[in-house]
Order: C-alpha cells, then structure tokens, then sequence
C-alpha cells in the first residue's frame, strides 16, 4: 500500500488546533494528581493500550509516584482506517492481574467498544477492580453502553475526527504536539 504523504501532510496542514501541547500537559498532570490520591495503596498493575495508548502513558506513567507494574496490551477496532470494525487482540496481557486492580491507559473514549472489551476481559479474567484513564473523551450520545465512562479523563473533545498525542489519522500524526480535528470529520 502507498501512502500519499502529500495528503498526510495537508490533513495536518488544514487540521484545527482543539487543545495545544501546554493544555494536554496540564490536563496529564491534573490526572495524574488524582490518580496518586486514590491508586497509590492500591498496588496496581497499568496495563497500556497500544497503539493509541502509548504517547499519553508515556507521559502520565513517570508522574505517578507510587510503586507499580507496567505492562501493555494491543486491541483494535481501527487498523489504520478511519472508522472502526470488529475487535482485534493484537497482544493480550502478559502480568498476572488476579485479584489485583487495574488501570488501563488509553488515547480516547469514543463509542467504547474497544475500550468496554478490554473492561470486560480484565475483569472475567479476575482482576479485584477495573480503572480507566483516557485522554480523550468525545462528547456525543454514540457510547457503546450507556454506563460507559473512564474513570480518568484528561480533556473533553466535540464529536469530531481527532489525532495528536497518540491518536492517529490513518496512522499518522500520532506524534502531534496537540489535539487537532481533521477538517471537515
């Protein structure tokens, strides 16, 4: 497959700026800030979702200072594409989670189908308590489940196509120094 760089460049070149790099920092550290006072006895093991996942857990993970385990899981509805599909387990969780809690790190809440598989199979495979952490939650009435919301949530954003900070536009820009809105999605 080729991928037309002209056009990768031009989304971000006509993007709108939603939050800059200084507002998603300040919005990692209020998280962060809460997450200490209420995780920080719970010895949780903090499980990534990659690929999406991976710039914001980089960021949020040092500022937690309590101990934990790290570790990642790799689950897709998207693969490169701009609407999703079925679920995909790309990588399941390697660390041992029963009877322990965990926090899962994502980009963003979207429909959360993704995100509510991943609840759904830590907690049938024994986890004490399920938390969430997302950058991103998008504003609309689409949620897979109505009950579903992170537990964590660093920015609200419209309903709109977004990329930056570990989201992606077919798989690019997921190294936007922001969160951006694709023109007209």
């Amino acid at each position: 497959m080729s991928v037309d760089l002209a056009h990768i460049r031009q989304i971000m070149a006509e993007a709108d700026c939603l939050y800059p790099e200084a507002e998603v920092e300040a919005a990692i550290d209020a998280m962060a800030a809460t997450i200490n006072s209420e995780l920080a006895e719970r010895n949780p093991v903090v499980f990534c979702v990659m690929n999406g996942g991976l710039i914001f857990s980089g960021k949020l993970v040092p500022k937690l200072n309590f101990p934990l385990e790290l570790s990642y899981l790799h689950a897709t509805r998207y693969r490169n594409e701009t609407s999703g599909g079925e679920l995909f387990w790309k990588a399941k969780p390697e660390v041992s989670f029963i009877d322990r809690d965990v926090l899962i790190i994502d980009d963003i809440l979207d429909e959360g189908h993704t995100l509510g598989a991943i609840i759904d199979f830590c907690r049938h495979a024994g986890a004490a308590a399920v938390h969430t952490a997302v950058l991103v939650d998008k504003d609309h009435q689409r949620k897979a489940r109505p009950d579903l919301k992170a537990d964590y949530v660093g920015l609200s954003c419209v309903d709109r196509y977004v990329f930056g900070y570990g989201m992606d536009y077919k798989g690019y820009w997921r190294n936007a120094p922001g969160i951006y809105a694709v023109k007209g999605l």
